[in-house]
């Protein structure tokens, strides 16, 4: 069967016009894992990604090309970084015929870490986010996302108390838009330095004396770890905008204490 016999045995439906005349923002599919190589601060890591990719459609045409999508990261080879991001942004607009669109891709990372006083190491994960999108003026741009556990210690219950102070896990995520890479390791830690205290995934009775005191020593209302990460963030110089909210998972309530503080040009991707 030749290539004319073929179409019109398989009519493509999707690439027809469309009569309405409304454009879509953006169309395409989500919640695809995917096997992945992070490459980050000079070092490639194994992890699954979870990735979604959409372009804008124009008012014109019925529909895009969903296959073309799967195809797209089939046939990506090497390990995924910023500028990789941006590569198959672009590539993908060319396939699918986009003046605008967006990649998004969130991931498990994990990070090796030593307890403070032991030194007993193990591994310690935060949430990663990647977002990379090209608007219709034609703007490129990429953010990065960490979410990252630590400790937080009230200075109302250290202040009020005849001994002791309640205490709480904290998380606290930044979205951030990128002018240069910044590792994720990085990130990581300039958020982890708000609070009264890192966490640890492995801990020895003389570690956990440390970190207690720490703490204990580093009192931190949920105000106090959101502006001084929007401060430490904002003197990043690879960063151009961000957002930080910071959630605490009160230990003497049912509910938690939230905060959150965008810079002046903040504006949240596609």
């Amino acid at each position: 069967m030749n290539a004319p016999e073929m179409r019109q045995l398989l009519p493509d439906t999707q690439s027809e016009p469309d009569n309405r005349g409304t454009a879509i923002d953006a169309v395409g599919i989500s919640e695809l894992r995917y096997p992945l190589q992070i490459a980050d601060a000079g070092r490639s890591v194994a992890t699954i990604g979870t990735f979604g990719m959409c372009v804008h459609l124009p008012a014109t045409q019925k529909g895009t090309h969903m296959s073309r999508f799967v195809e797209l990261l089939s046939g990506r080879l090497g390990a995924l970084d910023a500028a990789a991001m941006r590569e198959l942004t672009y590539d993908m607009l060319e396939k699918l015929d986009a003046r605008a669109g967006f990649i998004t891709v969130e991931f498990p990372y994990f990070i090796e870490k030593a307890a403070p006083v032991s030194g007993a190491r193990s591994m310690w994960d935060c949430d990663v986010r990647w977002t990379s999108c090209v608007e219709l003026d034609g703007r490129h741009r990429f953010l990065a996302t960490a979410a990252v556990s630590a400790t937080s210690l009230c200075p109302c219950s250290k202040k009020i108390s005849a001994y002791g102070a309640h205490n709480q896990r904290s998380m606290i995520t930044a979205s951030v838009e990128l002018a240069q890479p910044l590792s994720i390791a990085r990130l990581a830690q300039v958020l982890e330095q708000a609070a009264s205290c890192q966490t640890f995934p492995l801990l020895k009775r003389i570690d956990e004396k440390h970190v207690t005191e720490q703490a204990y020593d580093n009192a931190r209302f949920v105000e106090d770890i959101v502006r001084d990460a929007a401060l430490a963030l904002g003197a990043e110089e690879h960063i151009i905008a961000f957002r930080v909210d910071v959630e605490n998972f009160e230990s003497i309530h049912n509910h938690s204490a939230v905060a959150y503080i965008c810079s002046p040009n903040w504006r949240a991707a596609s």
